[in-house]
């Protein structure tokens, strides 16, 4: 059998390198682009319950079909605007809904339907289609917005993390990088991968640079002191070079979501423009009252982290956070909810205009749900993001409705974005 240089190098690197820990995989992805905003994509894995999060307390339905919660919601709830109530874990953010800088959106989905399947629902999500993509497509809406930017070089954009992340794969150039990689290949392994990749230069300097991440040594810059925070002591956003800024390791502990939280913030006040990454936990299958508040609790801390670390910058920012689909309007028997259809999206930062719950309601009486289950969507989640990526970045409604998100019609103007 005869084996090709990629073939080998790819087994070679197994022997001492699992996939959980390859810099090649990511959850969270930076890329620089000619803007002035950014723009800050965090998918919710496992199905957010939007009517959880975001309650219709003054729809009269709402109360019977989540009764059993030992949660009175209309008193134990955050009120937004007499009709919708957050949460009560989203009470921390409250100063930023004061400051018109976080909003929601409701009754919202992507055109997946039917199937409620957690990998075909967030490749449709990520990919930004209108129908199912499967194992056929591994190209994301993020990276066709770089590709019509025209973004050319690799080091423009990176990953952190270890979820795979269909919203940035495809042709424009970007790099991955896990934070806690650590290529624990032997002396020998290397030598044999090293001689293997001489005759292909590409490949060669993809190695070479996935072995100099993981030891921090990237063009000889020296790992910094990292603080508490997941910082680099003593270092300013894009200080001794990018370089210098891709050695910089965050602490990932049991808060490790902060960490990544200040480091996206870090990146994104030097010359990162863009960022995606995810958040678990949100498949509330059981116990949904234990649950789901811890999943409410990190969102909010990556929220307060991202506007700490951004500083004056979160005034030029967009923070969109979008799921899969939402879940059913009523429990099950073990007092969590299923997969459904229609739910919300969290949308905060200081360039967009917030302080207010953007919706179509279509109502919770048994004639108004999709399939007699599921809160009806109105409108298409990605209808947002476009319009959101229209007014933050200015790109044409042609190129999003063609290139970046092929199909969609984007309609009215959302107004999310002031």
């Amino acid at each position: 059998m005869t084996l090709s240089r990629r073939s080998v190098l790819l087994k070679s690197l197994a022997l001492g390198c699992t996939a959980a820990a390859s810099p090649f995989v990511t959850p969270v992805s930076f890329a620089s682009a000619p803007w002035d905003n950014r723009l800050v994509v965090i998918l919710l894995r496992g199905g957010m319950d939007g009517l959880d999060v975001v309650r219709p307390v003054g729809d009269r339905d709402f109360a019977r079909l989540r009764s059993g919660t030992g949660d009175n919601h209309a008193e134990q709830s955050v009120d937004l605007d007499g009709f919708f109530a957050a949460h009560p874990s989203v009470n921390s953010l409250m100063p930023l809904w004061s400051a018109e800088e976080l909003g929601f959106v409701h009754a919202v989905s992507t055109p997946y339907r039917g199937k409620r399947s957690h990998f075909d629902g967030q490749d449709m999500l990520e990919a930004g289609t209108g129908q199912a993509v499967g194992s056929r497509l591994r190209n994301g809406w993020l990276n066709r917005l770089l590709q019509v930017v025209g973004v050319e070089d690799a080091q423009t954009a990176f990953a952190l993390g270890h979820d795979n992340q269909i919203v940035l794969s495809g042709q424009a150039p970007y790099s991955r990088w896990s934070p806690d990689a650590n290529l624990n290949v032997s002396p020998q392994t290397m030598a044999l991968a090293k001689s293997i990749m001489s005759g292909d230069p590409m490949l060669a300097s993809a190695l070479e640079q996935a072995q100099e991440l993981a030891m921090g040594e990237l063009s000889g810059a020296v790992v910094p002191e990292i603080d508490e925070n997941g910082r680099p002591v003593g270092r300013e956003p894009g200080m001794n070079g990018s370089m210098d800024m891709q050695a910089a390791r965050p602490k990932l502990d049991s808060s490790g979501h902060v960490a990544l939280a200040r480091y996206a913030g870090w990146q994104l006040s030097g010359s990162a423009r863009i960022a995606a990454f995810s958040l678990n936990g949100w498949d509330t299958h059981r116990r949904q009252d234990v649950a789901l508040p811890r999943s409410v609790t990190k969102l909010a801390d990556i929220l307060i982290a991202l506007k700490e670390e951004l500083g004056p910058i979160w005034d030029r920012t967009a923070v969109l956070a979008v799921t899969e689909f939402g879940r059913t309007v009523r429990l099950n028997g073990t007092k969590g909810t299923d997969h459904g259809t229609g739910g919300a999206m969290l949308f905060a930062g200081g360039a967009l205009n917030g302080g207010r719950v953007v919706s179509d309601w279509p109502g919770l009486a048994e004639r108004d749900l999709y399939e007699g289950r599921d809160l009806m969507p109105t409108r298409d989640l990605r209808a947002h993001a476009a319009w959101v990526i229209r007014d933050l970045f200015g790109l044409s409604v042609d190129d999003l409705e063609r290139s970046v998100f092929p199909g969609l019609d984007m309609g009215p103007r959302s107004g999310l974005l002031i």
